[in-house]
């Protein structure tokens, strides 16, 4: 049997490849968009994909399923379980949907769905049997409902798509699947989760790629409410202290329920020249993408040009500047090569950003302007309307400046409300070390704030001798 792990750093995210070496068919489990490595693992290994399955409806990325299966011609595997405010929608209308129990099966391998909601109502997990070695069960993949070291969250429903205190059945459903499925298994049986370190699907997520039942069972943080069948400490314990959900969540969950758009050969980028790029500019019918570091966009970059500072945090960062429900412009990236570029459009098409047309190698010519930026020792004589942290809320919980209001920096566009109007003065900005405040920053400043940003932002505040941040 052939299992390969797909990660992907910036959305901390894993897919599956399972194949059957004797008859040379492959299963895909929770595909990712720009779907690529997928077809080349499987050429690699003499391999075809036949299948392509869900856990469940995500929220943080959007779905490569109907993509590859599109490309392939492989069937479609989704949830029926959950009820019907979780079914699956008409761009899934040629899938097999599966209840708890349903088996695929294809040359020696048998992937059984079992039932496990509470991170959503349909998820499912899935029990994989290499028939040329065993008739029981040796893998899991657990998708979001167990991780290494951690649980899915059941509150991200309430958080990004909408509910209402659905956290609270979501948690009591997360205990059931534990004990009724999770803990049933024996303790070799191998888990792998759909996310890693770095996810905002849990609170405390391990950067190991896999576990066992058996680790779990003994070392998680859970394992002590499971076996004393304390299901409300278990709650408890679960709900506190989540991170703030990313409000990209919201359109991810509906469009991925819906079917996600099938995009197919992705066109040709085009190479702007410094005329063409300030023209479009100019006439605000393109928006350029800064790629660069902060400290470098602080020398002087684009007007009201995005900060989306190089590949490897994209598709994170990128779905916190721009939302395709709102914003149809074109893109138009910084890069060092079209090779560059074409990688940074696949991370944005991860979270469903499909308007990247054309990249530019140099900002020579180009007119510039300087972000406004205020060194610590200047903040208290600095006049502003709000000074506004954009770091999550775990974060300001644990030390923040005096006078300080949170708003995460993956949520603030989504509640301009909670800002003053963009008239009403400058509004000062601070995160952790500075990166994630010129993302943020410059999705405000296009947005028509005037911003001016905390030079080294928290850390460098705190460095001064005297400021003593306030915890809460």
């Amino acid at each position: 049997m052939l299992l390969e792990r797909i990660y992907d750093e910036d959305l901390a995210q894993a897919s599956y490849i399972i194949g059957c070496q004797t008859t040379g068919e492959a299963l895909v489990v929770d595909p990712r968009r720009d779907i690529g490595v997928y077809l080349d693992i499987t050429e690699k290994n003499g391999m075809r994909i036949v299948a392509v399955a869900e856990t469940h409806i995500h929220a943080d990325y959007l779905s490569g399923t109907r993509e590859l299966a599109a490309a392939t011609g492989a069937a479609v595997y989704v949830s029926d379980e959950g009820g019907p405010d979780w079914t699956y929608g008409s761009g899934f209308d040629d899938a097999v949907r599966m209840k708890n129990a349903h088996r695929i099966r294809f040359g020696n391998i048998t992937v059984e769905a079992v039932h496990t909601p509470g991170h959503t109502p349909e998820h499912l997990s899935f029990l994989v049997t290499d028939g040329a070695q065993s008739d029981e069960p040796g893998f899991m993949l657990t998708g979001d409902f167990v991780f290494v070291g951690d649980l899915g969250r059941p509150d991200l429903l309430d958080e990004a798509a909408g509910g209402v205190d659905t956290r609270f059945q979501g948690a009591r459903d997360l205990f059931a699947s534990l004990r009724n499925r999770f803990l049933t298994l024996p303790d070799y049986v191998q888990v792998l989760p759909a996310h890693g370190s770095g996810s905002a699907c849990g609170k405390a997520l391990g950067s190991i790629a896999a576990s066992t039942v058996g680790y779990e069972r003994r070392f998680s943080w859970w394992a002590k409410y499971l076996a004393d069948d304390d299901e409300q400490g278990f709650i408890d314990d679960l709900l506190h202290g989540q991170p703030d959900a990313h409000a990209y969540f919201g359109r991810m969950k509906t469009q991925n329920r819906i079917g996600p758009k099938v995009i197919g050969k992705a066109p040709v980028l085009h190479e702007y020249t410094a005329a063409e790029l300030a023209d479009e500019v100019a006439a605000d019918r393109a928006i350029f993408v800064d790629t660069r570091t902060h400290d470098d966009v602080h020398t002087g970059t684009v007007t009201r040009s995005l900060n989306i500072p190089g590949v490897a945090k994209a598709a994170s960062y990128g779905a916190w500047v721009y939302n395709p429900e709102a914003e149809h412009r074109p893109l138009v990236l910084l890069s060092s090569s079209r090779e560059e570029a074409e990688e940074l459009r696949d991370h944005l098409l991860r979270v469903g950003i499909d308007t990247v047309r054309g990249f530019i190698t140099s900002l020579e010519s180009i007119d510039l302007v300087t972000p406004t930026i205020v060194r610590p020792e200047e903040l208290n004589r600095f006049e502003r309307v709000l000074l506004l942290d954009v770091r999550n809320k775990a974060e300001y919980a644990a030390g923040h400046l005096p006078g300080a209001e949170q708003l995460s920096g993956g949520r603030v566009l989504w509640h301009l409300d909670q800002l003053p109007a963009t008239n009403a003065g400058t509004i000062v900005t601070y995160c952790q070390s500075g990166v994630r405040n010129s993302v943020t920053a410059s999705a405000l400043r296009r947005a028509g704030y005037d911003i001016a940003e905390l030079d080294g932002s928290y850390l460098g505040w705190t460095a001064i001798s005297g400021n003593i941040p306030v915890a809460s």
